[in-house]
C-alpha cells in the first residue's frame, strides 16, 4: 500500500476571464473593444493581430501605418467613365423625348407625278396661320383673326447641299398653275385648277397641293416638309427670352399689329410674328415681308443656338419643347434631317449660304410672275447640287 505518486503538476496561465462580452486583460480598453469574437462570429483574432488567428500581445497594433496615398488616376478614369455615362443616357433619353414630339402628319407619297431626285436635300419650310390651340384671347392679342381652315403666309425652299446652302422665299401671291392632284383626304385624282396665287393651293387642299404645285411649276423634288403655326412660332421666341434684332424703318400695320421704331430691339413672341406677317407697310408688299422673314429667322437661329441656351437646361428643354411640339412634318423626317435643316439655315443666315427671293419678272392682276429663264437655271444648280449663281428680287 504504498501512496501512488501525484501527477505531475504543469503550469496552466491564468486565462482573462470573461466579463459583459469583453475580456479584462487590458484589451478592452486598446480603443478597439476587443472580444473573444464567438457574440459576433470573429473568431481569427483581434484587430492589430499580426495575421487571420495570428497572436498579437498587449499594446501591439495600435500604432497604425501611413494611409496610401489615393491613386488620381483611377479615380480620374471612374469620374470620366461617369460622366460619359450620364452623357450618353441623357442624350439617348433625349432623342426619344424629342422623337415623340414631331407630328409627322404629311405623307408625300400621295403626291403624284413627281420630278426626278436631285443632288442635295430640298426642304420646304411653311408658315401657316393655323389657329389650333389659340383660345379667343389669344386671336386678338396675336392679331390672327378667326378665319375657319389654313393659309399660308410664308414658303420657302431650303436646299442643303456640298457647294453652300440657298434659301430661296417663295412670295405667297406668286402666279402659278395649280395642276391636276389626288385628293389628301379622298385620294381621288382633282383638277387641275388653273392659274391662281401659290397660297390658293395650301388652302384648298393642304401640304400635299402645295408640295405638288410647287414640284410642276419648278421642276424640283421637295425632299421634306416642315410647317409651323402661329402659336408655335410665338412660343418658341417667348421660350428663347425673345430675338433680338435692327429694324432699319419705323413701321405700323393693323392688320397685323405691327408697330415698331427704328434701332436695336428684343421682340417678344407677340412682336415676332407681327414683324415676320406685315406686308400692308411696304410699297413692296409680299417681296418686302420675305425678306423681314429670312432677317428675322437669321436672328432667330443664332439666338437659339448661343451657349446661353444651348448649354442651359432651363431654357433648352423648353426652346426645344415649344418648337417640336407645335411642327409639323413628313413621314420621313428624322431628328438628323431636321437638325441639319437648322443649322443649314443658321449657316446661310450667318452668310455662309445665300438667300434670296425666286426671281420675279412682273406681275399680273396683283398676283407675282416668275422669270422662267431665271428660274430655270435656279433649279437645275441646285438639282446638281452646284453654286447658285442666279439673284432674285
Amino acid at each position: 500500500g504504498g501512496r501512488r505518486p501525484e501527477a505531475p503538476q504543469y503550469g496552466v496561465p491564468q486565462q482573462p476571464s470573461y466579463v459583459d462580452g469583453g475580456y479584462t486583460d487590458g484589451y478592452a480598453d486598446d480603443g478597439y473593444g476587443y472580444d473573444s469574437g464567438y457574440n459576433t462570429g470573429q473568431v481569427y483574432g483581434r484587430p492589430g493581430a499580426d495575421g487571420p488567428g495570428g497572436p498579437a500581445g498587449p499594446g501591439e497594433g495600435r500604432i497604425r501605418g501611413p494611409r496610401p496615398a489615393p491613386n488620381w488616376g483611377r479615380r480620374f478614369k471612374w469620374t470620366v467613365i461617369t460622366l460619359v455615362t450620364a452623357l450618353v443616357v441623357t442624350s439617348v433619353a433625349t432623342y426619344f423625348w424629342a422623337d415623340s414630339k414631331l407630328h409627322r402628319d404629311v405623307d408625300l407619297s400621295k403626291v403624284i407625278d413627281r420630278p426626278a431626285t436631285g443632288k442635295g436635300t430640298n426642304y420646304l419650310i411653311v408658315g401657316s396661320d393655323s389657329r389650333a390651340g389659340l383660345s379667343s384671347a389669344d386671336k386678338k392679342k396675336l392679331h390672327t383673326g378667326s378665319a375657319e381652315g389654313k393659309r399660308t403666309d410664308s414658303m420657302m425652299i431650303l436646299h442643303v447641299g456640298d457647294n453652300g446652302d440657298t434659301l430661296i422665299s417663295l412670295p405667297r401671291d406668286s402666279n402659278v398653275t395649280i395642276p391636276q392632284f389626288r385628293g389628301s383626304e379622298s385620294g381621288k385624282l382633282k383638277g387641275p385648277l388653273g392659274q391662281n396665287k401659290l397660297n390658293a393651293a395650301y388652302a384648298y387642299d393642304g401640304p400635299t397641293l402645295l408640295v405638288r404645285t410647287i414640284e410642276y411649276n419648278t421642276g424640283l423634288h421637295i425632299d421634306h416638309y416642315v410647317e409651323i403655326g402661329f402659336a408655335g412660332f410665338a412660343n418658341i421666341v417667348d421660350a428663347v427670352g425673345g430675338v433680338e434684332m435692327t429694324i432699319d424703318q419705323p413701321f405700323k400695320d393693323k392688320w397685323s399689329g405691327a408697330d415698331f421704331k427704328a434701332g436695336k430691339q428684343k421682340l417678344n413672341g407677340d412682336q415676332a410674328l407681327a414683324f415676320v406677317r406685315t406686308r400692308h407697310a411696304f410699297a413692296a408688299s409680299d417681296l418686302q415681308r420675305t425678306k423681314n422673314q429670312q432677317k428675322f429667322l437669321s436672328a432667330l437661329a443664332h439666338q437659339v443656338a448661343t451657349p446661353a441656351t444651348v448649354l442651359n437646361p432651363f431654357k433648352f428643354y423648353p426652346t426645344m419643347s415649344a418648337g417640336l411640339d407645335s411642327l409639323v412634318v413628313d413621314k420621313d423626317m428624322s431628328l438628323w434631317n431636321l437638325a441639319s435643316m437648322f443649322w443649314a439655315m443658321k449657316g446661310v443666315s450667318g452668310g455662309d449660304g445665300k438667300s434670296m427671293n425666286m426671281p420675279v419678272s412682273g406681275s399680273t392682276g396683283g398676283n407675282l410672275v416668275w422669270d422662267k429663264a431665271k428660274v430655270k437655271t435656279l433649279v437645275d444648280e441646285l438639282k446638281n447640287d452646284e453654286k447658285v449663281t442666279v439673284s432674285g428680287n
